[in-house]
């Protein structure tokens, strides 16, 4: 099986030729196609190249399927006795790709 180690917006994400990942949001429409320089392993069946701090040349290439928000969390700040209540609710922004081809170079 051929994967490959990326980084986009600081994290990152193990990416696998024909399935889909779900990325920090990036600003891109549905349908385009984006390259992702940032590899950091590539592994192709069995064999394993490390990046010092990315492999040269490598490369992934996805298609932007959608847009998506994350599920809601809840932040809640409470102190007792002082009637000090903040409730505030947040959904995360994703840009959910699927994986076209990983380019060894």
């Amino acid at each position: 099986m051929k994967y490959a180690i990326i980084e986009s917006g600081g994290k990152q994400y193990r990416a696998v030729e024909g399935e889909k990942i779900d990325v920090d949001r990036l600003p891109l429409d549905t349908g385009e196609t984006v390259e992702l320089d940032q590899v950091l392993l590539l592994a192709n069946e069995g064999d394993i190249k490390v990046g010092a701090p990315i492999v040269e040349g490598a490369k992934v290439k996805a298609t932007v399927v959608e847009q998506v928000k994350g599920r809601k969390i809840i932040v809640f700040k409470y102190k007792s006795g002082v009637n000090y209540r903040r409730k505030q609710g947040h959904r995360q922004q994703y840009t959910r790709l699927h994986i076209d081809e990983i380019v060894t170079g």
